[in-house]
């Protein structure tokens, strides 16, 4: 996943989601299918779910990155704060 510079618009598995901060719950949905998602980043302590104890799944090209992140390091973008 990638986000543009201001994080308003997040780019995933070939489609393209938007910030729509008027939505209840969700807060990105996809722009062709109107599907709603809720999109966070990820907590080194694994509590990585919204409403529930079940781990998420880490998709195997950003793999490595999510666990140098369990490991101290910054998420990439994020390396300022």
């Amino acid at each position: 996943m990638r986000f543009n510079r201001s994080w308003k618009t997040a780019y995933w598995h070939g489609k393209t989601l938007r910030r729509w901060p008027g939505l209840f719950d969700p807060n990105f949905y996809d722009v062709e299918s109107r599907e709603e998602y809720w999109l966070s980043g990820p907590h080194r302590d694994q509590a990585d779910t919204r409403y529930s104890i079940i781990r998420p799944k880490v998709d195997d090209d950003v793999r490595e990155m999510y666990e140098a992140f369990l490991r101290g390091a910054p998420l990439p973008g994020r390396e300022r704060g």
